[in-house]
């Protein structure tokens, strides 16, 4: 009997570390605010409404406070030491899913043309496959002005379009959120353009330099 006991405690000592792994790369803080962003959508969605101002206003104020935990949950990881594999998976994706989620959903209501739809998630779809054959290849393109650029312009368009009624302005006149946020939107797709012409100048550019530098590793000096 007195045998059996080691055993358990060596099986109780192999499963710690897996759980304290498991623990770090999943259930840390900055991964839970990024699961906790995801699950966001959903009442965001529910909160988009024609008929009610107030709902309006409050969708975009869950959508702008999802947009600051994604800049908090990055924050965090890189300054508690805790940047993981599923961090660096989720987090984008989270955005992704966010944008895209809405954006369909604003169309299926009405408030958005598919075809600007079209243009802004399929630079989204094209974007991201070009990353994955990249990081394949071994080859790393930053985000360039452009892109950034229409990420600003997409969020705040999108904020704008959510509140969607007019609202005085304390100088007077009206602020109409909805025509603004449209206005926004459209500069963001070609934004969009612009940002995957160049993205994909920067690739071909990388893939071509790398294609030239494995060629000359290739060559033989003695011949």
């Amino acid at each position: 009997m007195s045998g059996a006991n080691p055993q358990r405690k060596s099986g109780r000592t192999r499963r710690r570390p897996r759980l304290e792994g498991f623990k770090r790369e999943i259930l840390n803080l900055p991964n839970m605010i990024t699961i906790g962003r995801i699950l966001m959508i959903p009442p965001i969605l529910m909160l988009v409404d024609k008929t009610d101002p107030f709902k309006g206003v409050v969708a975009m104020a869950l959508f702008l406070i999802a947009g600051g935990l994604d800049v908090l949950d990055g924050w965090l990881a890189r300054r508690r030491g805790l940047v993981t594999f599923f961090g660096k998976f989720a987090d984008p994706l989270a955005d992704k899913i966010m944008v895209m989620a809405l954006l369909v959903y604003l169309c299926a209501e009405g408030r958005m043309p598919p075809w600007l739809i079209a243009v802004l998630l399929g630079r989204e779809f094209y974007i991201s496959g070009l990353r994955t054959i990249a990081i394949n290849e071994g080859i790393e393109i930053t985000a360039g002005a452009g892109g950034k650029a229409k990420t600003s312009f997409q969020v705040i368009g999108i904020a704008c379009v959510l509140i969607y009624f007019p609202y005085l302005a304390p100088w007077g006149g009206w602020l109409r959120f909805y025509e603004i946020g449209m206005l926004l939107l459209y500069v963001s797709a070609v934004l969009s353009v612009w940002s995957a012409f160049s993205y994909t100048k920067g690739f071909i550019d990388a893939l071509a330099g790398k294609t030239e530098e494995v060629s000359a590793d290739d060559d033989d000096p003695n011949e």
